[in-house]
């Protein structure tokens, strides 16, 4: 099974080791890249996999395609694989906001996998949601799965606009965790800690807070009301987010991804 990755920067990059180190496929992973800069850098530092700057010698012997581009991108990928491709190829898109519709017709191709990744992919911590057009068989979205998981988890969800939805959740989320984080830590830094001191808190707080979450089977509004006890410490920070609907807040920020991810899809 050949898989050819288009776009060699950091998420193609990201799902290209992670496949490798995971030994998924039985032959060597070409890159295409453009810009004579970008293949140097990864002729020089990435020995593992083929570096291809010209379409012709890595698309017509692809399985797998893997669109890892910019999605202002996408219609100059597809003027310059169009031709190359052939309709038993299967194409997983990395990118956010580009339909099905738009890559099928794009390549001409009806077996596309739509995917929305997040920036933890990095280090093998990424959540991967996925969907796919009618036209891929089970068998093909089992390996799907399994190579997008190569980053961390993957879950298969129903229609296209559940993907535009978890770009509000998963997709985006990690900017809103470290968003709070950078909050606490700057309260942190108020309270006379140094940078380190603070860092060490509050990211082994979250640490310890998603593992106690993860290894029960306990709500988190559980968890919240055995940390706050009446007339304590905790149950003051609680009620002072609550006074400024920090909660709704979060959730209008996820919705308000959600409904930029449907813009970008019908733009």
């Amino acid at each position: 099974m050949k898989l050819t990755v288009i776009g060699g920067g950091n998420m193609g990059l990201t799902y290209a080791k992670g496949i490798h180190k995971a030994q998924l496929l039985n032959e060597k992973i070409s890159i295409l890249e453009k810009g004579a800069e970008s293949i140097e850098r990864l002729k020089n530092n990435e020995p593992d996999f083929e570096i291809c700057e010209n379409a012709k010698d890595c698309i017509t012997s692809s399985d797998i395609i893997m669109l890892a581009v910019k999605p202002f991108h996408i219609h100059d990928v597809f003027e310059n694989i169009k031709n190359l491709c052939n309709k038993n190829q299967l194409v997983i898109s990395l990118m956010a906001g580009v339909k099905i519709s738009t890559i099928q017709n794009g390549l001409g191709l009806n077996k596309i996998v739509r995917s929305m990744p997040n920036l933890p992919a990095m280090i093998g911590k990424g959540m991967t949601t996925f969907t796919a057009s009618n036209d891929v068989s089970l068998e093909e979205e089992n390996m799907v799965e399994q190579l997008l998981a190569s980053t961390g988890e993957a879950i298969k969800v129903k229609t296209e606009d559940d993907i535009d939805k978890s770009t509000g959740i998963s997709g985006s989320g990690t900017a809103y965790i470290l968003y709070f984080m950078e909050g606490l830590t700057n309260a942190a830094k108020e309270f006379g800690f140094s940078e380190e001191e603070a860092k060490v808190m509050v990211t082994q707080t979250f640490d310890g807070a998603v593992d106690l979450y993860k290894q029960s089977n306990d709500s988190t509004s559980t968890w919240i009301d055995r940390v706050c006890s009446k007339g304590g410490t905790t149950i003051e920070a609680i009620n002072s987010f609550e006074s400024n609907n920090v909660k709704d807040s979060i959730k209008k920020g996820a919705f308000a991804a959600y409904n930029r991810a449907v813009e970008l899809g019908n733009s």
